[in-house]
């Protein structure tokens, strides 16, 4: 899940883990593919709150190893690799 942060020009990410997970990461083309760590919160989800300029983004998280898009955002482009990423515009 992707929405506005709390400061002008902050996007943050959301993923809710259906079942039990140990980490969490976020990577995408704006930190250059090297998944962040994202925080547990407390009602279960992990959350990451990014400064980004204006553009598209596309990411992907890293749940205990395994990449994931997004669930809570159908918006989607094909990488390279052939499989798909999750996209995130900014305005």
């Amino acid at each position: 899940m992707i929405r506005k942060g709390r400061k002008q020009g902050t996007v943050q990410f959301m993923y809710q883990p259906a079942s039990k997970v140990a980490k969490v990461g976020l990577a995408g083309s704006f930190n250059e593919w090297s998944p962040e760590i994202m925080r547990k919160q407390k009602n279960g989800a992990y959350a990451v709150t990014k400064p980004l300029s204006k553009g598209t983004y596309e990411y992907k998280f890293l749940v205990d190893g395994h990449w994931q898009q997004d669930p809570d955002n159908p918006s989607t482009a094909w990488n390279q690799l052939g499989t798909v990423n999750s996209v995130v515009v900014v305005e």
